[in-house]
């Protein structure tokens, strides 16, 4: 993919980029802070630094967090890219997390995104199944 800028140097939008690691090597850090700043370069975004958060216990007040609501209110802030929306800690508290970034006035920008949910096949409808050379339509009762 080739830069929108026509590889002119410009300052895109700024990010912060935050990240939750807790028990990960310098090696596992050193990668994902690589992709975020790749992801960055992708999308012409300027990546200006990265939180990390690596007390588990703290809650969603953690000293990183806060460090990085205090940097959103700064003007021209963009939004905060993460990995994907586990670093912003377990699903309760991610969830607050990403709610206090969007009313910062910020956007959360996930490198990987969140699964979606795979459609069921309703019990009523008649099941489909594939075999080798053949498709047998099979009732729902059977």
């Amino acid at each position: 993919m080739e830069p929108l800028t026509e590889h002119r140097p410009v300052s895109g939008p700024v990010v912060y980029g935050f990240l939750r690691l807790v028990r990960v090597s310098q090696a596992r850090q050193d990668a994902l802070v690589a992709s975020l700043a790749e992801y960055c370069r992708s999308h012409e975004l300027q990546l200006s630094g990265v939180f990390t958060d690596r007390d588990v216990s703290a809650g969603p007040a953690s000293a990183a967090f806060t460090g990085l609501l205090d940097v959103l209110a700064l003007p021209d802030v963009y939004g905060v890219v993460a990995p994907a929306m586990s670093h912003l800690g377990p699903k309760a508290i991610a969830a607050d997390r990403g709610r206090r970034i969007e009313a910062a006035g910020s956007r959360l920008l996930l490198v990987r995104k969140p699964r979606t949910a795979h459609h069921s096949v309703s019990r009523s409808s008649p099941v489909r199944r594939r075999h080798p050379g053949t498709t047998h339509v099979l009732d729902a009762e059977s």
